[in-house]
């Protein structure tokens, strides 16, 4: 199971990289700075949920039990959320409006809060050895 949660965490990880190599170097003169500034709330949010899905993997690894349910949270927040991100702050670049996917961010974002509150509850009920 672990094996998931390494290959998920390595792909963002890999991903965040490049984007953020592509925005600073490739799209920073094309973009507002305001646009600039999500583009990099994207990659940062998609870089931390990296470490997280890595750092669960090395927990799985150890033995501890964890919901899959909390994966596919972590999955579709990061997509939505820094997917939805990426989009909107390159619209001026493209001749899509991505203005209509705008509510794809609150969504991804609360399913990042919401895996994150399932996994404080599941430590919070850890038995104490």
């Amino acid at each position: 199971m672990e094996r998931k949660y390494y290959i998920a965490g390595f792909v963002f990880g890999l991903l965040g990289i490049v984007i953020g190599a592509f925005g600073a170097h490739g799209l920073k003169p094309l973009l507002s700075p305001d646009s600039f500034i999500s583009l990099e709330t994207g990659i940062k949010y998609q870089i931390y949920h990296s470490f997280l899905l890595l750092i669960l993997g090395l927990l799985i690894s150890s033995g501890q039990k964890l919901s899959t349910g909390i994966f596919y949270l972590l999955i579709f927040g990061v997509i939505l959320f820094s997917g939805s991100i990426y989009l909107l702050a390159t619209n001026a670049l493209t001749s899509m409006d991505f203005k209509v996917i705008a509510l794809a961010t609150p969504l991804g974002g609360s399913l990042l809060i919401i895996a994150w509150a399932w996994l404080l509850v599941h430590f919070i009920k850890l038995k104490k050895k």
